[in-house]
């Protein structure tokens, strides 16, 4: 190296730290702040992303950590409870924006562990902090109405109680069964209380087979999906098979042989419920110090709302969850055709459906569906009804399930028997509200005869035919001769072939008439009522009865008879009309099975037609129209209480 090179290596030495230092010094002239525009989703993701949304804290608890001058780093790692300590014993920093931080930063622990007692011990210390923030805090719920960071905690809240409710439903079932009825016991270190005085449960059942967070199923076949928000975690308990499955099926022996029959009736088999957990304690020093949480069950139809720690707090809802679960598990789709063919595996008598529990304070709509269907004919009807809060408030909806197979006289008797008999086991003091008929096709139909009296053309008609005695026609008296079934206030008819329709006495219909049968036990049942004291195998002596399309033609005696029995004058009736080609005149018209002629009513208080196929109780129109009866309904009623 020669002696010039060696000097400027030497100078670039001795100058290096003092150039290096005025970069530094350069610095302190440049902006200390720097910004930038977000775009509108992402300025929004920053606000509201969390440890739920997007698998990592939010910015707010981030913030408040570093604040709190603990490393980032280390609180960000999955199940280490140093970041938590220290931020719970860390003092200046607000309460509120605290109690946040360790409620997130313990549902991050809680998600990256494996199910067992750690994991229960970490959602409960997540529902400890999401608690103490809502009530103990700085401010009041009300106070925080919209604020994001409230909604993100009351989100870390339901979902914590979400995953240890289910959880601890899991561990209850591995229990003893003498140790089932306990409300209380010891998991994951916390003594935990059981309140279950809310819950409504099908029967007699204590304990369902599964409890099902809401908010992890998705339907396909529903339109919309109803909820409320709020305080609490969103459930279905689902009830044993025995109960979750459709009607009763028939097993092969007359009715008459059997001891008991199982009832008429069932409840709702998945019922919708709120759960919340609440630490004990009185003030935030004794919240975040207790190891003792009570659990309470809520009914969503009947509390929308309840008061906490002198706060009135809405409670979260869904009430489209348990009605979807039930209509997917109960394979009404399969069933519903064995029984229109009379083959095994179908049902052989009707049965009613309580959406809901029995409330004697609601009105109960009655739906009936049509040929060849089932309850689910009315799952999107049935859906916007429990989704719609003014009705919701005002109205309940049993479904009636029948073989549809049967003559109209004897679904008709037996669906009366039906209800009846749901009545007297839920209202045996006669409370009941006043009921709404809602008949689709041949339901319509059968809906009509509920709202009539009939006169002597049935009896005489049954005489005329000469197949049977006048004392066997005494013993079907029930079928020839009835009165408006009780409290019925209104009816909606829809696309109701009232005078028949050509299409059932057509080629296509006597070819579909051939298939149907009708099983034994309704045969053997039907003989044992016309003659009691003959032999069982006398059923095959009764020769050809009239099944339900057999009724169904426009030139049938019976729904000719029927059509001119006067409808009561206490019920209001309304009429929805499809028409499937608009290019048709009106009175010409039919939506592929019935015409306009037989479905109008002449004295409807209302007559809407609806350009669609024969399912039109399936179309949004119709069900607004629904709805629009349903409320006007409603509004009459408060006016007449309020002129007395």
């Amino acid at each position: 190296m020669t002696f010039p090179q060696a000097c400027r290596l030497m100078a670039w030495v001795v100058l290096a730290p003092l150039l290096l230092g005025g970069c530094s010094i350069l610095r302190e002239f440049s902006p200390v702040v720097e910004v930038r525009t977000l775009p509108a989703g992402e300025a929004i993701e920053a606000k509201r992303g969390d440890i739920l949304t997007r698998g990592k804290l939010s910015d707010a608890t981030n913030q408040t950590i570093r604040v709190a001058a603990l490393d980032a780093q280390a609180c960000a790692k999955p199940i280490s409870t140093d970041c938590v300590q220290a931020l719970a014993a860390v003092t200046g920093v607000g309460t509120d924006r605290r109690l946040a931080a360790l409620s997130e930063l313990w549902l991050a622990q809680a998600e990256a562990m494996k199910p067992g007692p750690e994991q229960q011990a970490a959602w409960l210390e997540t529902i400890r902090y999401a608690y103490a923030y809502l009530f103990f805090g700085d401010h009041a719920p009300g106070e925080r109405a919209f604020e994001d960071r409230q909604t993100q905690v009351r989100d870390w809240y339901n979902h914590a109680v979400e995953r240890a409710a289910t959880d601890m439903f899991e561990v209850r079932q591995q229990m003893p069964s003498q140790l089932l009825v306990q409300t209380g016991w010891n998991i994951a270190g916390w003594e935990l209380k059981l309140d279950m005085r809310g819950a409504r449960l099908p029967g007699s059942t204590a304990v369902p087979a599964e409890l099902l967070p809401a908010s992890s199923l998705s339907f396909r076949g529903l339109r919309s999906l109803y909820r409320r928000d709020g305080f609490g975690a969103e459930l279905v308990a689902v009830m044993p098979d025995d109960t979750l499955t459709a009607a009763p099926t028939r097993d092969g022996r007359p009715a008459a042989r059997r001891n008991q029959r199982p009832p008429p009736w069932s409840e709702m088999p998945a019922p919708s419920m709120t759960v919340l957990l609440h630490p004990e304690g009185d003030d935030l020093g004794s919240v975040l110090h207790t190891r003792t949480v009570r659990l309470t069950v809520h009914d969503p139809y009947v509390e929308s709302a309840i008061m906490l720690r002198g706060q009135r707090v809405p409670l979260a809802a869904n009430f489209t969850a348990g009605y979807g679960v039930w209509l997917a598990r109960a394979q009404f789709n399969r069933q519903s055709l064995r029984s229109l063919l009379g083959r095994e595996g179908g049902i052989d008598r009707p049965h009613v459906y309580l959406m809901q529990p029995y409330d004697p304070n609601r009105r109960i709509i009655v739906m009936l569906h049509g040929l060849a269907s089932s309850p689910e004919a009315w799952v999107e009807l049935a859906n916007e009804i429990l989704g719609d809060e003014a009705l919701r408030q005002h109205y309940q909806i049993w479904q009636v399930y029948y073989p549809t197979n049967m003559p109209i006289a004897l679904n008709h008797t037996m669906i009366r028997r039906a209800l009846e008999d749901t009545l007297a086991h839920f209202d045996p003091s006669g409370q009941a509200s006043d009921f709404v008929l809602v008949g689709h096709s041949m339901g319509g139909v059968i809906a009509r005869l509920m709202v009539s009296s009939s006169d002597q053309s049935l009896v005489q008609l049954a005489s005329d035919q000469g197949r049977l005695t006048p004392q066997q026609i005494r013993r079907i008296d029930p079928m020839l001769r009835f009165e408006p079934f009780p409290k019925v206030s209104s009816a909606i008819f829809i696309a109701a072939p009232h005078r028949g329709t050509a299409f059932a006495g057509g080629r296509l219909g006597r070819w579909m008439a051939g298939f149907i049968r009708f099983p034994v036990t309704v045969l053997e049942e039907l003989a044992h009522t016309l003659a009691p004291n003959a032999a069982a195998s006398s059923h095959e002596s009764l020769g050809h009865i009239p099944n339900s399309i057999d009724n169904l033609d426009e030139n049938d005696p019976f729904v000719r008879a029927a059509a001119s029995f006067p409808i009561s004058t206490q019920v209001r009736y309304h009429s929805i009309v499809a028409q499937a080609d608009p290019q048709v005149a009106l009175v010409d018209s039919d939506d592929g099975l019935v015409p306009y002629r037989s479905a109008h009513l002449p004295g409807a208080q209302s007559e809407k037609v609806i350009i669609s196929g024969h399912s039109v109780q399936q179309n949004a129109a119709a069900i607004l129209e629904i709805q629009r009866i349903l409320r006007e309904d409603i509004d009459l009623r408060e006016a007449r209480s309020m002129q007395r």
